[in-house]
């Protein structure tokens, strides 16, 4: 019984010692309070840039999901540069090519593995399709595409978008699409 009870007596010392206040009282901060730890004095840290909303908005309902109530949004919201087209193709290089391909032909390696192929971008009903029918997908999922909103931020989604469409007028170019000094360059070759 002597036993017992040193034991019990010992397991309570050990789990009381365990307890310490500095547990409980941990340094923290609280938003929007002042704090010495950052030299403009301030808890509350901006944002990078470049973050990932996974909960919240910080754009217009229809920049995120391409979306304006329930029609897609027809037109990019921003002009299209070289540096956007650069932006898109490299994300679209990380993010799309698995699947669609490097061409957007629908044939890329998880499809050469067995998984079943998208459409390609060049069919005519995506041809078609308004600019924000592949920003919603990208955001929002289609089919056996799961939602890439988490993967690609909202400016990315619009440069892919822009960047896919660049691959469609590529399937489809003729000579007489060409400016006229570049068919010029073209035809001087021998």
């Amino acid at each position: 019984m002597r036993h017992i009870s040193l034991t019990f007596i010992l397991l309570a010392g050990w789990l009381l010692l365990g307890c310490r206040r500095d547990m409980f009282n941990q340094p923290k901060s609280n938003p929007l309070r002042e704090s010495d730890f950052f030299p403009d004095g301030a808890a509350s840290r901006p944002i990078p840039a470049h973050t990932v909303v996974h909960d919240g908005v910080l754009h217009e309902d229809w920049y995120d999901t391409g979306m304006a109530g329930t029609n897609f949004v027809s037109a990019f919201p921003f002009a299209i540069t070289r540096a956007v087209l650069e932006r898109g193709r490299q994300r679209f290089e990380i993010d799309c090519v698995p699947c669609h391909g490097l061409c957007g032909d629908g044939n890329g390696m998880v499809v050469q593995r067995g998984m079943p192929a998208p459409s390609p971008f060049s069919i005519d009903r995506l041809r078609q399709a308004p600019v924000g029918h592949f920003v919603a997908v990208m955001a929002q999922g289609y089919g056996i595409m799961y939602p890439h909103a988490t993967q690609a931020a909202a400016e990315d989604r619009w440069a892919i978008a822009a960047y896919i469409r660049v691959l469609q007028l590529s399937q489809h170019a003729t000579l007489a699409d060409l400016p006229p000094d570049e068919n010029k360059k073209l035809n001087a070759r021998p």
